[in-house]
């Protein structure tokens, strides 16, 4: 396990890596400059000096703080970008997030990409806080999937412990997932593959009689996919009648599929360990934040 306490499943580090950090900050900035702001250079005297706030339009989670700030630094780095605000804490609407200042055409080269990066993490985490929220105090983790935008998964994991939520594996070579198309590829199994030292093995079920098959290998963690919340029950229910020990520790059970805010209390309150969410990155509401100069 990683030393931060918001990955559960992810050997990841729980900080963005500064390398790739960059790598996706410099092809934001390609695609969205091209050859150059057209209009600024016409329009902007080239010494010309201002500053402005970013500010958010509606109540969120705010996330993506030193994305923005890296951001910033990549088009200038004598550009100032000063947050007023921390990092995953809890705003109103109307309030000022950052201020940013220094030569203008610079500003408004950098506003956009910055601000895309802050709507878009700020969103996600704002959605992860609600879900977490509702299953409070309960002891489930809500868990993220690899369900992301191409290119964004660090910063979209990254938003997911933001607002609360956990990490599943980052990339395929972290742990065995062995899902519904391996079974059906390989005609189901009687015995599991040689799993190499360190990694944890899941094994994706869809009724209970598969449930009880992959029992048999006290995989690390079952995922509960699309089962009814009483099928859940009883799927708990067996585990926790199910001897482990030392060589096997207990199983976890990872209820997937069809969650939604309506009803993850309920899937939370049969028991499972934990609840993994694809909307939490696939479908993400994007909050409104804009530059207004001062």
């Amino acid at each position: 396990m990683g030393s931060n306490k918001h990955y559960f499943l992810s050997e990841q580090s729980p900080e963005l890596n500064p390398e790739r950090l960059d790598q996706i900050i410099k092809h934001a900035l390609v695609e969205d400059i091209g050859k150059g702001d057209m209009t600024t250079q016409l329009t902007i005297p080239e010494d010309k000096e201002i500053k402005a706030h970013f500010v958010a339009k509606e109540d969120c989670i705010i996330c993506g703080l030193l994305v923005a700030d890296r951001t910033v630094k990549l088009v200038d780095k004598n550009l100032n970008f000063t947050p007023m605000v921390t990092e995953g804490r809890k705003i109103k609407a109307g309030k000022v997030i950052a201020e940013i200042s220094g030569n203008a055409r610079n500003v408004l080269i950098a506003e956009r990409v910055a601000l895309n990066f802050l709507s878009l993490m700020s969103g996600i985490a704002t959605k992860t806080r609600e879900y977490v929220s509702c299953i409070e105090p309960l002891k489930t983790k809500i868990v993220d999937t690899r369900k992301t935008f191409p290119g964004l998964r660090d910063l979209q994991k990254y938003a997911v412990r933001v607002g609360g939520g956990y990490n599943h594996r980052m990339s395929l070579d972290e742990m065995i997932l062995i899902k519904d198309n391996h079974i059906q590829v390989t005609d189901g199994y009687s015995r599991l593959p040689s799993i190499p030292k360190g990694f944890k093995i899941e094994i994706e079920v869809q009724n209970l009689d598969e449930f009880r098959h992959a029992l048999k290998f006290k995989p690390d963690v079952i995922m509960l996919d699309n089962m009814s919340i009483e099928d859940m029950k009883e799927a708990v229910s067996i585990l926790d009648n199910t001897l482990f020990n030392s060589h096997h520790p207990r199983t976890k059970l990872e209820a997937s599929g069809g969650i939604s805010k309506d009803n993850v209390r309920q899937v939370a309150e049969t028991g499972v360990d934990i609840i993994s969410i694809g909307e939490l990155t696939h479908s993400v509401d994007s909050v409104d934040i804009s530059m207004d100069v001062v």
